[in-house]
């Protein structure tokens, strides 16, 4: 229980994609304009990223490795199309606003990376538990500036009007650079709240990404599992 829930609750924390392995960037500054369509995106990478690690570990000793890599994108793009019929058919208003960052799900280095430094490599328990980890970690995360982005570009959170009609929307922040800024900030904010964690624990106050090379593996290094 404690390795599942170790595997799981990394995503949410120590692994969070977009902010401690910098990953996904391109859908989290492109869709966050609101934070629905952060909550939106965030849905549908936790349905492809569960299932595919899934399929991949149940599927690890059959697929050469070889061809390994063009078997993960072939199981990735099945579950996106899954995705697309399904937002087609019960969230169409969404599926319009996020556009082609949906197929592109498919190329998301989340999806690909988890594949194969980790699903590839472990029973299929795991595999889920870290799919569904990082997914919830990467939809917060979207949720959570989309919310910001949301709350100052347009005054609203969800849709619903939180100011009166003196609020000024501060329209650069539901713009490119805007999303960059943000980003910025909030990754400014997570690494400061890091480094005063570990002072009161008596630790040194700087503390660079740590990638366990047996669930992240995105250096050079070759796991030993």
């Amino acid at each position: 229980m404690s390795r599942l829930w170790k595997e799981f609750s990394k995503g949410l924390w120590k692994d969070l994609p977009p902010f401690k392995l910098v990953l996904g960037l391109c859908p989290v500054l492109a869709v966050t304009k609101t934070a629905y369509n952060g909550f939106g995106m965030g849905m549908a990478v936790i349905f492809v990223l569960a299932l595919s690690n899934m399929l991949v570990s149940m599927l690890r000793k059959l697929i050469p490795s070889k061809v390994r890599i063009a078997c993960f994108i072939v199981v990735a793009a099945s579950l996106v199309v899954c995705v697309e019929l399904l937002m087609q058919a019960f969230a169409y208003p969404l599926y319009q606003q996020l556009g082609i960052f949906v197929p592109l799900i498919v190329v998301n280095c989340i999806i690909l990376g988890r594949a194969e430094a980790f699903a590839s490599k472990n029973p299929v328990y795991l595999a889920v538990a870290d799919g569904l980890g990082m997914g919830i970690g990467f939809t917060i995360s979207l949720t959570l500036l989309g919310s910001i982005r949301e709350i100052f570009g347009y005054g609203t959170w969800f849709g619903m009007h939180l100011f009166g009609d003196w609020f000024e929307p501060f329209t650069f922040m539901v713009e490119a650079p805007g999303a960059f800024v943000c980003l910025g900030l909030m990754l400014a904010g997570m690494n400061a709240f890091t480094n005063w964690q570990r002072k009161t624990r008596g630790l040194d106050a700087i503390e660079g990404p740590v990638h366990d090379c047996k669930t992240c593996g995105m250096c050079a290094q070759k796991p030993t599992v």
